[in-house]
């Protein structure tokens, strides 16, 4: 079960191996926003993104306990693929990554870098959970969800413990804490961090523009379903519907969710690469989008925002960083 000992759990394993990103802050950027902005980039993590924290607790975890024979099986657009195949080399265990073929390529080369095995699919004709259960199946390999995954939450949450240690230096003690949102692994144990230990942070999930079913289920009460295969340069958050495990947690800690439009995204790329010196991916950059274009819609003065990722092709960057 996802709770907060599991995540204290997984800060253990995480010690000497998961980088403690900064909580960056830019006097100018509050003057023009209106608001205190502090930026969590997680783009410097490991393997360029949160993911590394929920795949090096998870591979920390079921190795220890000797739950892992032949070696691990994941599926992932790429982020998660990294994390498990950079965890995976350094505990000397096989991985075998279930990708979508028109994935990044920056995303691909580097899971390969990682000596992991990639299988390639078709996101909107076949179905990656169902290909990842064969593999693990036929080859007797151990299959670690992106989100779905208590251990993987656990991992994630890390960077709440993170968050609440940092704002609290600093002397927050009201903020709405933006999070980029797909299966919603990150923002669940973001908010079991900041249920535990910062009761009066409100945290809000981040998506893109059509691929909003977060969103839509927090206003339900139940798991809605994405009924589109629209193209998305988000690649890293793009998920039919909130995850089994993290939507209760979500439901039950996030406030309204928040969208962002293609073109936000690149703005706010753009814009955190201005201000803040950092590289972001348009999936890892969705929360600044929201920071930026809906702060009507915060209530709070200070506004936490974790940039999720920064695995961008460099054509994709340079649209940004030119174009807008």
């Amino acid at each position: 079960m996802s709770n907060i000992e599991l995540i204290l759990k997984a800060q253990n394993y995480g010690k000497n191996f998961i980088y403690e990103t900064p909580l960056l802050f830019n006097l100018k950027v509050n003057q023009i926003l209106g608001k205190n902005l502090f930026i969590k980039p997680e783009c410097l993590q490991v393997t360029g993104s949160f993911k590394f924290r929920g795949a090096w607790c998870a591979i920390s975890h079921l190795k220890k306990e000797n739950k892992i024979s032949n070696g691990v099986v994941a599926y992932s657009s790429g982020n998660h693929a990294q994390g498990i195949a950079a965890a995976s080399q350094f505990h000397g265990i096989p991985s075998v990554i279930v990708m979508p073929k028109d994935a990044p390529q920056q995303k691909i080369s580097r899971t390969l870098d990682y000596n992991a095995e990639v299988v390639f699919y078709d996101r909107y004709t076949e179905i990656r959970e169902q290909i990842g259960e064969n593999i693990a199946v036929e080859k007797k390999l151990t299959l670690i969800k992106p989100y779905d995954e208590h251990l993987v939450i656990a991992g994630q949450g890390t960077c709440g413990l993170e968050i609440v240690d940092q704002s609290k230096k600093l002397g927050l003690e009201k903020a709405e804490v933006l999070v980029c949102c797909g299966g919603g692994g990150l923002s669940a144990g973001i908010s079991l961090a900041l249920e535990k230990f910062a009761p009066s942070y409100k945290l809000r999930t981040c998506e893109p523009e059509f691929y909003d079913d977060t969103a839509r289920s927090l206003k339900s009460g139940r798991r809605e379903i994405n009924e589109t295969n629209n193209p998305s340069i988000c690649d890293a958050i793009l998920t039919p519907t909130p995850g089994e495990l993290t939507f209760p947690i979500l439901k039950r800690n996030a406030g309204e969710g928040l969208v962002a439009s293609e073109t936000e995204v690149l703005k706010a790329m753009k814009f955190l690469y201005q201000h803040f010196k950092i590289v972001s991916e348009p999936g890892g950059a969705v929360a600044a989008a929201a920071a930026i274009f809906s702060k009507n819609k915060l209530k709070e003065k200070d506004i936490i925002v974790v940039v999720s990722g920064g695995n961008v092709d460099s054509s994709i960057f340079s649209k940004a960083i030119s174009g807008y």
